[in-house]
């Protein structure tokens, strides 16, 4: 299997803004998880008037803090990588504590709770909705920053990066993540759109990415290489437990994912279905009516 080079290290106090960068804090939410790690990073970007990136989740807690981070402050944007709620469920009381309005690529993809891929940790916000829908390349600007906005479907379809081009950095949402590979989860998550994201950051140049989740990753571009190449290695894992004789998501995740906590099973399985759909798509694997996670696989 490809050698990630994962970050698990992270020094850090919960509710407590930490300089990560010159200009840019970070202040994490007491919301940890299997999925969510240590918890939901908050990134507070420039001085006097600021941006803040993932307001996180629905906690009291986490609403006071951010509040008194930026107490002698003017939040003026409020930006949103997606529409899952441990980046997004304070996003409304957030705004209406600031007057700040809130950005980003639209609504949840799936409008039904029952149509969607099942919760993993918190879920998807139903409920969100952007004060202005922002896409690929728009621009915004603050007294003292610059950020621009990258629209890297996968993880979900509406994932937005955003970089601060004056430092380099690239704060990635759960597109990039340092101690973890990101789920991808059908029905709107999707591993060819993913693919094709991690080669939009392989052509960028940045220096640092800051995930909502983790320690920031250094030496960018060496992780993504990695982290494709592990998505390969997936699929040809998938490929080899077909030829056994494994046509079933139920049988190959146990085998695949020996080593893996049982609890992250679920999500592997939405994972492997997402490489399955990508394989099915590109003429290797093909399965009897529609692909879902309980359906016969087969190779071509």
């Amino acid at each position: 299997m490809a050698k990630i080079p994962f970050v698990k290290d992270l020094d850090f106090t919960y509710g407590a803004p930490d300089e990560v960068l010159p200009g840019v804090r970070r202040v994490i939410a007491n919301n940890p998880g299997p999925f969510t790690y240590t918890g939901t990073g908050t990134y507070i970007v420039g001085t006097g008037e600021v941006a803040v990136i993932d307001p996180g989740p629905n906690k009291k807690e986490h609403l006071e803090a951010l509040l008194t981070a930026t107490s002698a402050e003017k939040v003026s944007h409020i930006l949103i990588t997606h529409t899952h709620s441990d980046h997004c469920g304070l996003a409304k009381e957030f705004a209406a504590a600031t007057g700040a309005p809130i950005f980003g690529f639209g609504a949840h993809p799936v409008r039904k709770r029952q149509d969607d891929a099942p919760a993993l940790d918190e879920g998807a916000d139903y409920g969100f909705a952007p004060d202005e829908i922002i896409g690929d390349g728009a621009v915004l600007e603050g007294a003292d920053w610059r950020i621009e906005t990258h629209h890297t479907p996968g993880h979900l379809s509406n994932h937005l990066c955003f970089s601060l081009p004056q430092e380099k950095a690239l704060f990635t949402g759960d597109h990039m993540m340092g101690w973890a590979t990101t789920v991808v989860a059908p029905p709107d998550g999707d591993m060819g759109d993913y693919m094709k994201s991690l080669d939009v950051l392989l052509a960028r140049d940045d220096a640092v990415y800051l995930p909502t989740h983790g320690a920031p990753i250094e030496k960018p571009q060496r992780f993504v290489r990695a982290v494709r190449t592990h998505r390969l290695m997936r699929d040809a894992q998938i490929i080899d437990h077909l030829k056994q004789g494994r046509t079933q998501i139920k049988d190959i995740v146990p085998a695949m994912y020996a080593d893996v906590d049982r609890r992250l099973h679920k999500a592997a399985a939405l994972n492997v279905l997402a490489h399955l759909i990508r394989l099915e798509r590109i003429g290797t694997v093909a399965c009897d009516g529609e692909a879902h996670v309980r359906a016969d696989y087969r190779l071509r």
